[in-house]
């Protein structure tokens, strides 16, 4: 097994703790001033290495260490392949003690414990993980009032040993109260639920949302000693939101406890007002829109067949106003420009909802957004609504557009109205950015019509957090459609007012607020390394198969590196710089009657295995890992870049140059 110089040191630093723990070099002493003493015969006058092992072994000591110390493997953060070996570190065996942290007196805060959970029926014949064994795992995350955390990764099973403590301060985003303390009365107020997101991660590192719940803190406001005991019931998610996946034991707890508790009374009536009033503006929202769709059906009969969207399913299969999906997002100092939150949001995996059974259809499943994040992936309507969040966080007027692609296929993408009147489409899955020109289909045969370049065939709605407008004009297809949104001949609107009743920040509804984004944990450096070395293996494998022998030239791998920042620029830009370097660089590397064959391919997962499978099913690439001749040098670099929220885009460029025999 061979590891990196900063693993293998860590593990010595690991292994030097635990002995330090348990005194072993102080029992060792013991052991050898006991050995020389009692077992050495007089004529002897050294120990050797092997009496004073034989010696720990017959006492027991090395028993004790190994009993001590078990090997575990995290899978949370890396994607697994077979070659290196992953690295481990060890555990005690004790059950883990939940950590104190100091916290300031003049505060509220709220601490929630995750005390293990129950009834995880689907993980019932699960067997108990062997030490080192990869096993698929569950993690939770949650989300109070802009501040974000996650549990530690624990091994899925029937009661999976969730152990974890979260200090939630409850005036976080507050700024004006955040000096006082806040007494019950005022907590009451503060309808704000905490999102818990329950994942799961496969042995391949591909992750699984199995549950969303909104969990009602403020019922420790009326318990004893500030602190509270609830069962949480998940249910599943999509076609399953009925069906109960597990249940999770909590333990709130109010720090510093408080003074007058509320009665069970105050708390419940609150809670059944906060319902009642939701329920009320919900209702009178559904009844605007369904007067709104029967003028809009009335203006022309065909308007029915149009994708005009106003409600969509959410995870747990709750149905949400689509403009309740999108509000401004700021990313802080993790996204800079609006073209760089559009290649953040394309290197999120794109998945579909799962369907049980066949037929092809769709299940329909729009994302909340800290599920979308956490799961790292989503399908086109959770990318859009996301894509579209930043930009209207980054000042654009921008609007999630929906309608279809070819084929008829149904699409969401995102639409910015420029100052000037311009219109872009903004392409969330790829980062792709297109200019919308109009054709007239009133223009005379001869004038020169421009040819669309984007994919899109029809539009049928665009909404963003305030505005919502359905396509009436007389054809549905992109390419004539006119975006003059105050023209109602043309855009039917819904009213501001109605929208603002059921979206945020006008709604105290069930609608959740918006996580902030989280910095990446990913070490771009250090990621790109072992995909690198994994590459390398996998390929003098393959050739090794083949009957090839395998030379590589480092310097070669190395001026690669200029094409791949190249690349990754031109993909968050749009701007293409620096390939005349590259190009002369390779040519002062290649000598006179050589010749050199590059091959680059981009991925957004780190799995070195599944990219070297994608890459043997190309050509172009296939011949230049098998390529035959005389002093065939290899080369292969990866680039790993980072972006927020864990996500990477790997960008992977195979090499070779070989002596050219005619």
């Amino acid at each position: 097994m061979s590891l990196p110089p900063e693993k293998a040191s860590e593990l010595k630093q690991i292994i030097h703790q635990q002995l330090l723990q348990m005194d072993v070099h102080g029992r060792i002493r013991e052991v050898l001033a006991e050995t020389i003493r009692e077992e050495l015969a007089p004529e002897h006058q050294q120990l050797s290495t092997e009496d004073l092992i034989k010696a720990l072994r017959q006492r027991g000591i090395i028993d004790d260490v190994m009993k001590e110390i078990k090997f575990v493997t995290d899978v949370n953060e890396k994607e697994r392949t077979s070659a290196p070996k992953p690295s481990t570190h060890f555990v005690d065996r004790e059950p883990p003690v939940l950590k104190k942290t100091n916290i300031d007196p003049t505060r509220r805060y709220l601490y929630l414990q995750v005390l293990g959970g129950k009834a995880f029926l689907e993980h019932l014949q699960e067997p108990e993980p062997l030490p080192g064994q990869i096993c698929s795992t569950f993690t939770l995350c949650l989300h109070f009032r802009n501040q974000r955390f996650r549990s530690k990764p624990v091994p899925c099973a029937c009661e999976p040993d969730f152990q974890d403590g979260f200090l939630l301060e409850i005036h976080k985003d507050s700024l004006g109260d955040g000096s006082k303390m806040v007494d019950a009365t005022t907590m009451l107020s503060i309808c704000d639920p905490v999102h818990i997101v329950l994942i799961k991660t496969d042995t391949f590192g591909e992750t699984t949302l199995v549950a969303s719940y909104f969990l009602e803190w403020r019922s420790v406001l009326a318990a004893e000693n500030s602190i509270t005991n609830v069962a949480v019931e998940l249910l599943g998610v999509g076609t399953e939101s009925k069906v109960s996946v597990g249940v999770l034991n909590i333990r709130l707890e109010m720090y510093p406890q408080l003074n007058k508790t509320l009665s069970s009374e105050i708390t419940s009536t609150q809670f059944a007002l906060e319902r009642q009033k939701t329920a009320e503006k919900e209702r009178l929202f559904l009844v605007y829109a369904k007067q709104w769709w029967r003028e809009y059906l009335q203006i022309r009969p065909t308007h029915n067949t149009r994708l005009v969207k106003i409600f969509a399913q959410d995870e747990n299969g709750v149905n949400r106003p689509v403009c309740s999906y999108v509000r401004p997002l700021r990313a802080g100092r993790l996204l800079d420009t609006p073209r760089q939150a559009a290649r953040f949001v394309s290197v999120l995996g794109h998945e579909r909802a799962a369907v049980i059974g066949g037929g092809g259809g769709k299940q329909e499943q729009w994302c909340t957004l800290l599920a979308f994040l956490c799961r790292n992936k989503g399908d086109c309507e959770d990318h859009a609504n996301l894509l579209c969040s930043l930009l209207l966080g980054f000042g654009l007027e921008a609007f999630v557009c929906v309608g279809t692609k070819a084929k008829g296929v149904p699409h969401t993408w995102v639409m910015t109205c420029g100052s000037d009147g311009t219109i872009t489409f903004w392409e969330s899955l790829t980062g792709h950015r297109y200019i919308h020109r109009p054709i007239n289909p009133d223009d005379p045969p001869l004038v020169e019509q421009p040819k669309p370049l984007y994919p899109y065939r029809t539009i049928g709605c665009i909404f963003n957090h305030q505005k919502f407008f359905g396509n009436c004009q007389p054809s549905d297809a992109v390419e004539v459609c006119v975006f003059d949104l105050h023209n109602e001949s043309k855009w039917k609107p819904m009213s501001g007012e109605a929208i603002k009743s059921v979206c945020p920040p006008g709604a105290t509804s069930s609608v959740p607020p918006f996580p902030p984004l989280c910095a990446s944990t990913i070490d771009a450096a250090v990621t790109s390394n072992e995909i690198e070395v994994q590459l390398r293996i996998l390929v003098s494998e393959h050739r090794k198969d083949l009957g090839l022998s395998t030379v590589w030239d480092d310097q070669l791998s190395y001026l690669l590196s200029p094409a791949l920042a190249a690349y990754e620029l031109e993909r968050t830009t749009g701007v293409s710089a620096g390939n005349e370097e590259f190009q002369d660089a390779v040519r002062r590397a290649v000598p006179d009657g050589h010749t050199f064959k590059g091959f680059p391919i981009h991925f957004v997962h780190r799995n070195a295995r599944r990219a070297f499978a994608t890459c043997l099913r190309s050509p172009f690439c296939e011949e230049i890992i098998c390529c035959r001749g005389d002093q065939v040098r290899l080369a292969v670099r990866v680039r790993v870049f980072t972006y927020p929220e864990s996500a990477c885009a790997v960008w992977i460029m195979f090499a070779c140059k070989y002596r050219s025999v005619l």
